[in-house]
């Protein structure tokens, strides 16, 4: 069975209007226990004008609508994934989302293990790191100069209640943002 982590919306609990976000996510390597992956999604940052209300929806509820695709992975044998997401404000629109990965790898240094494509089910390059780098994360995205926009754990113990429904969705807060996203199990 796989997984898979979609965001279905986003607000932003700020007065300002205009935002350039994107989103930074962290997980387990799908086969390496000692390492994690990290990237920046999407790839080009989501600009937020003020026609919508510091909102915006990734899955307009019609049947063939999806939201935005985290990552699909096999389920891990722990039935458990961990999954840390920060979403993020470039403050310079000039500034690309790729670069924002560029710098964390240099933040991160030896404990960044090179970037790999086509894992987790999407296009976006991953940065390998260092499982032991994981505390350091927020620490190196301080210094970077975007504003941070807050943190959710996305953590899920895939228990009974996927087994009935198969998809749910939570809600959760973290600073300024307030996010909607749904796991749910695919058969293969």
């Amino acid at each position: 069975m796989r997984v898979r982590l979609e965001l279905n919306q986003l607000n932003i609990d700020r007065p300002k209007k205009r935002w350039n976000i994107y989103f930074v996510v962290v997980t387990e390597h799908p086969t390496e226990v000692e390492k994690m992956v990290l990237a920046t999604i999407p790839t080009e940052a989501i600009k937020m004008v003020p026609s919508q209300n510091n909102e915006v929806t990734f899955d307009d509820g019609s049947p063939n609508s999806e939201g935005l695709l985290l990552l699909r992975r096999i389920l891990p044998a722990t039935k458990e994934l961990n999954v840390h997401f920060y979403v993020r404000h470039s403050r310079s629109s000039d500034r690309t989302v790729g670069e924002v990965l560029k710098d964390i790898q240099t933040e991160i240094g030896d404990n960044a293990m090179g970037t790999i494509s086509d894992i987790h089910g999407t296009n976006n390059p991953w940065l390998i790191i260092a499982k032991t780098a994981l505390p350091v994360i927020s620490k190196i995205l301080t210094k970077l100069p975007d504003r941070d926009m807050g943190f959710i754990s996305m953590f899920e113990r895939f228990g009974k209640e996927f087994e009935n429904e198969g998809n749910i969705d939570r809600q959760k807060t973290g600073a300024f943002s307030t996010v909607v996203y749904t796991w749910a199990i695919d058969e293969d």
